[in-house]
């Protein structure tokens, strides 16, 4: 058989080791991003990096605004006419009108378990829940929220400390090899499809602010592993007298203390904090207006003593 020829969707970092492997092995005849748009401090409009890296390997690139309202993208698909389309990470809903123009659909490269997590968000929740394994699903795309069936999976163990942009870069490369044995197994016509059972749905919905809240009053394990999980957004924070202070390093305990919140400690390894079972060992916090500092530097500085209380 001919080599396929590849339509691929997909927009940010997790995106690219996807598309070198698609450009690796098949004929990738278009890619389609979200637009370029204004990003970080200074706000400089940027293009998502899955549309540099396509610019880098002299692929064509698409960058519609909605996808629903874009007749010209349809037009042009169809024009196109690829064997398959590839999403990961792509960020718009795709109406059904543009899932069945390519012969064998839309497959996407989802990184979760299958129906577990399904969502904008299955890396970081596999991580808020403390999930010990997760992977990669390739799905054939239909209207619904991943509900389409599965058609080639592939399993890993989550690191103990694994953090989200860690297993974000895990998982994009797992999923790049994912897609490549689903398409081979396509090419030959023996890729399965099994219907997801809903009755096993998990959900993990785009994460808030307040999703990086500390609770003290939790189990130190459960909030150690939502700082896994909200690392690179929001990030964890906890708040004390009428500030948000943010924590950039924290480790959990197994020593119990008195009321969740409690300081237990202020020394060389940091600011233990006692929680519902177990405590939270803080190492780097920072104070709104202020550097990141040592959780010590920080104690001294509000004078936060053994005894005292963290809200």
């Amino acid at each position: 058989m001919s080599r396929l020829r590849v339509a691929f969707f997909g927009s940010p970092d997790f995106a690219v080791p996807v598309l070198d492997a698609l450009h690796a092995e098949f004929d990738v005849v278009l890619v389609t991003t979200q637009p370029d748009r204004p990003a970080g401090r200074g706000m400089r409009v940027s293009s998502p990096a899955a549309a540099r890296r396509a610019q880098e390997l002299g692929l064509s690139v698409a960058q519609p605004g909605r996808l629903r309202r874009d007749e010209g993208f349809s037009a042009l698909l169809r024009e196109i006419r690829p064997d398959v389309a590839v999403t990961a990470a792509y960020g718009q809903i795709l109406p059904q009108g543009l899932l069945d123009i390519p012969e064998h659909g839309f497959l996407n490269v989802h990184a979760s378990l299958l129906p577990h997590l399904r969502g904008a968000a299955p890396i970081q929740w596999a991580l808020i829940q403390g999930d010990t394994e997760t992977g990669i699903t390739i799905m054939q795309t239909e209207a619904g929220l991943d509900t389409g069936p599965v058609r080639h999976q592939v399993r890993t163990q989550i690191g103990a400390h694994e953090t989200a942009p860690e297993l974000f870069a895990r998982l994009s490369v797992l999923g790049a090899t994912a897609i490549t044995e689903a398409l081979r197994l396509l090419g030959a016509g023996r890729l399965p499809s099994v219907p997801q059972d809903d009755s096993r749905a998990t959900h993990a919905p785009m994460l808030k602010r307040e999703d990086g809240l500390l609770d003290f009053t939790g189990p130190a394990p459960a909030s150690y592993n939502r700082f896994r999980g909200v690392f690179a957004w929001p990030g964890t924070f906890f708040r004390h007298l009428g500030s948000d202070i943010k924590v950039h390093a924290l480790s959990p305990r197994i020593e119990d203390g008195p009321a969740p919140g409690t300081v237990l400690s202020v020394d060389s390894e940091g600011v233990s904090v006692a929680a519902a079972r177990g405590s939270l060992l803080l190492q780097q916090v920072q104070a709104p207006g202020k550097r990141r500092m040592h959780a010590r530097d920080w104690a001294n500085g509000a004078v936060i003593r053994p005894g005292d209380m963290l809200s």
